[in-house]
C-alpha cells in the first residue's frame, strides 16, 4: 500500500484534493468513481512537486485524532444521542481546523441522508477500509454504538503496540547515532593530528596504523561524501521498495532472517489476527475480512500469502490450512485458528492469537534492545581500542628503539 494524491470533482461540482492509501493509482480512481466523484488525476504522494512538502504535509486527521473521534462518537451514541446530534457536538471538540472540516463534511453528508459508512469513505485517506467496512457492518446489524466501541479498542491496541515499539527504539537509536558520530569525530579530527608526527618519525608503520591513518584521511577530506552516500543510498533503497517485485523479494528475504524474520512474522500475525477477529466479530464475511486484512499488512510476502489463502477459502477450504501453505505464519497461530474454526468461535480465537503475539512481540523487542545496548558499547570500545593501538604502537616501538 502507498499514498496517492488525487484531484477530483464531486457530484455538486466541488473540487476535491486529498490523499488516499491504495495499492495503485487505478484503485484510487475506482474508489473515487464508486463514491460518485469524477477523477481528474491520481499520482504517488511523494511524486507531487517536492519531497519536503510531502514529508511535512500533515493529514487532515492523524491516527490519534481518528481514535479520539471514534471513542467520543461511541460514547455519545451509547448515551442515546442521535447520530446527527452527536456529530454536531463533536464538531466543536477538535483543536485542529482540518479535523473540524472533516467532521463537518461527515455531518453534512449524514444530514443529507448518506449512511455514516459512506460519509466516512468519502473522506478519502482519513478512514481506512477496515474502519469503513466495520461501520458498514454495524449499520447493517443495528449495533453502530457497539461497533464503534470495538473499533476504538482495536485502534487503541494497535496504537499502544506501535508506540511501545517506537519508545523502545528511541534510546538505542540515539546510542547508535552517538557512536557513529563519535567514530567520525575520532577518525576525521583526532587521528589526522598524529599524521605529521608519524611522517617525522620516518619509520615503517604497522599495517594497522596505515589502515587507521588512511581511514582518518578519507573521513577528514571526504566526510561530506559519506553523508551524501548515506542519503543517496537511503533514497535509492526507498525507490527500490516501491517496485512490487523487488519489495516482494526483499520482504521474503527478511522473513528468512532468523530472529528478525521471526519477530516480523509474529508482528504481522498479530496485526492480521486482530483485524480479522474484529471484522468477523462485527459480521463482516470472512472473504471480505481477508481482503481488508491484506491491506493492513506491512510485509508484502505475507500479504501475497493472504491472497493465496483467500482463493483456497473461496473453494471451501479452512482458514488455518490455507494460511499454513505459505509456511510464513507461526505454527502456534495456525493451531489456535484451527481450534477456533472447529469450535465455531473463530473471532474469539483470532483475538486471543492477537493478544498472545502482541505480548510476544513486545517481550522480544525489549530483549533485543536490552542486548543491543551492551553490543553497541562493546563495539565502540573495541573500535576505540584498535584506533588507540594503531597510534600508540609506532610510538612505543620508536621509544624502545631510542632507549
Amino acid at each position: 500500500m502507498a499514498l496517492f494524491r488525487y484531484k477530483a470533482l464531486s457530484p455538486a461540482g466541488e473540487a476535491l484534493d486529498g490523499v488516499m492509501e491504495a495499492a495503485s493509482a487505478d484503485e484510487v480512481i475506482a474508489k473515487l468513481q464508486d463514491a460518485g466523484n469524477i477523477p481528474i488525476n491520481a499520482k504517488p504522494a511523494d511524486a507531487d512537486g517536492g519531497g519536503l512538502k510531502a514529508v511535512f504535509k500533515r493529514a487532515e486527521m492523524g491516527g490519534a485524532q481518528v481514535l479520539q473521534f471514534t471513542q467520543q462518537l461511541s460514547t455519545l451514541l451509547g448515551a442515546g444521542q442521535a447520530l446527527d446530534r452527536a456529530l454536531q457536538i463533536l464538531l466543536d471538540l477538535p483543536e485542529s481546523a482540518a479535523a473540524r472540516k472533516v467532521i463537518d463534511r461527515i455531518r453534512e453528508s449524514v444530514r443529507g441522508g448518506t449512511p455514516l459508512s459512506q460519509a466516512l469513505e468519502q473522506q478519502h485517506g482519513v478512514f481506512s477500509r477496515l474502519y469503513v467496512n466495520m461501520v458498514r457492518a454495524g449499520e447493517v446489524g443495528g449495533s453502530l454504538h457497539d461497533t464503534l466501541r470495538r473499533l476504538a479498542e482495536y485502534l487503541e491496541r494497535s496504537k499502544a503496540l506501535r508506540e511501545s515499539v517506537i519508545n523502545a527504539l528511541i534510546y538505542p537509536s540515539i546510542l547508535v547515532l552517538m557512536v557513529f558520530g563519535a567514530l567520525l569525530l575520532l577518525l576525521g579530527y583526532v587521528v589526522p593530528q598524529f599524521l605529521p608526527l608519524f611522517e617525522d618519525m620516518d619509520v615503517e608503520l604497522p599495517l594497522l596504523t596505515k589502515i587507521v591513518l588512511t581511514a582518518g584521511n578519507f573521513v577528514s577530506g571526504y566526510w561530506w561524501l559519506i553523508i551524501v552516500g548515506l542519503v543517496a543510498g537511503a533514497i535509492a533503497f526507498r525507490r527500490m521498495l516501491r517496485e512490487p517485485e523487488r519489495r516482494l523479494r526483499f520482504d521474503g528475504w527478511v522473513l528468512r532472517r532468523g530472529l528478525v524474520g521471526g519477530l516480523i512474522a509474529r508482528l504481522e500475525t498479530a496485526r492480521l489476527a486482530r483485524t480479522l477477529g474484529t471484522l468477523v466479530h462485527n459480521g463482516v464475511p470472512l472473504l471480505t475480512a481477508l481482503s481488508i486484512a491484506r491491506n493492513v499488512m506491512g510485509n508484502l510476502a505475507m500479504s501475497e500469502a493472504i491472497d493465496v489463502a483467500t482463493n483456497d477459502v473461496k473453494t471451501g477450504g479452512g482458514l488455518a490450512p490455507a494460511l499454513a501453505k505459505s509456511k510464513l505464519f507461526p505454527r502456534l497461530a495456525l493451531q489456535m485458528v484451527a481450534v477456533g474454526e472447529e469450535s465455531g468461535e473463530l473471532d474469539g480465537m483470532l483475538t486471543k492469537v492477537a493478544d498472545t503475539f502482541d505480548v510476544e512481540v513486545k517481550n522480544t523487542v525489549e530483549r533485543l534492545l536490552a542486548a543491543l545496548v551492551p553490543v553497541v558499547t562493546i563495539f565502540m570500545a573495541v573500535v576505540v581500542a584498535l584506533i588507540m593501538m594503531a597510534i600508540l604502537i609506532p610510538i612505543f616501538e620508536l621509544t624502545n628503539a631510542v632507549g
